[in-house]
């Protein structure tokens, strides 16, 4: 079987797609403005900002109209990620994780889900535990060289620019759901965000 037959075949498996943020869902960088306020003590009030694909949030729609639930696992903690999940309506929701796998083993008995139903994108060495553990493994363009290499699909779209709605084509495609979520997405079946 060849690679992209293989990842073909897992992604007709997959039921729950999950993203790392920092670099996947977004370019990878942080911007932090400092604003007036704070104290001496607990130095500067700092705003974070991040960008985030319209493409992602679309691919995510898409996701959710074809029955695929969606959601994150990330190092940090942000407010910015919060909202624009909130915005997304993803079903899980995991920041401030240092232990990826642990996380997703609790994501698993959450959710009933085994792990060969389950993707996950991501970018660094950090996601390598839960990508050798999922079922279908992704990684986005500009990823680490270790973690293309212990992928099972690689996008064609750095992240931030695209990958996850990358990834989300080729699982709807792979399951013959392509063509339908897009009819309903076009008709404004779906409100979520994009």
């Amino acid at each position: 079987m060849s690679k992209t037959s293989s990842a073909q075949a897992r992604a007709k498996k997959i039921k729950l797609l999950l993203f790392d943020v920092d670099g996947v869902l977004t370019d990878g960088k942080i911007y932090l403005f400092p604003v007036p306020g704070g104290s001496q003590e607990a130095g500067p009030i700092v705003v974070e900002a991040k960008g985030f694909s319209a493409h992602d949030g679309a691919g995510i729609s898409l996701a959710r109209i074809a029955g695929i639930k969606t959601g994150l696992i990330t190092r940090r903690n942000s407010e910015t990620v919060a909202l624009r999940a909130r915005d997304l309506k993803l079903e899980v929701v995991y920041q401030g994780i240092r232990d990826k796998l642990k996380a997703f083993h609790e994501i698993l008995g959450k959710e009933g889900l085994t792990a060969d139903e389950v993707a996950f994108i991501g970018d660094d060495v950090i996601d390598l535990p839960v990508m050798q553990s999922c079922g279908f493994s992704i990684a986005v363009a500009n990823a680490r060289a270790e973690v293309k290499k212990n992928a099972h699909y690689v996008t064609p779209n750095a992240g931030g620019e695209g990958a996850g709605r990358d990834a989300i084509e080729f699982i709807l495609k792979a399951q013959g759901k392509w063509k339908r979520a897009v009819e309903s997405y076009t008709a404004g079946i779906d409100s979520g965000g994009n």
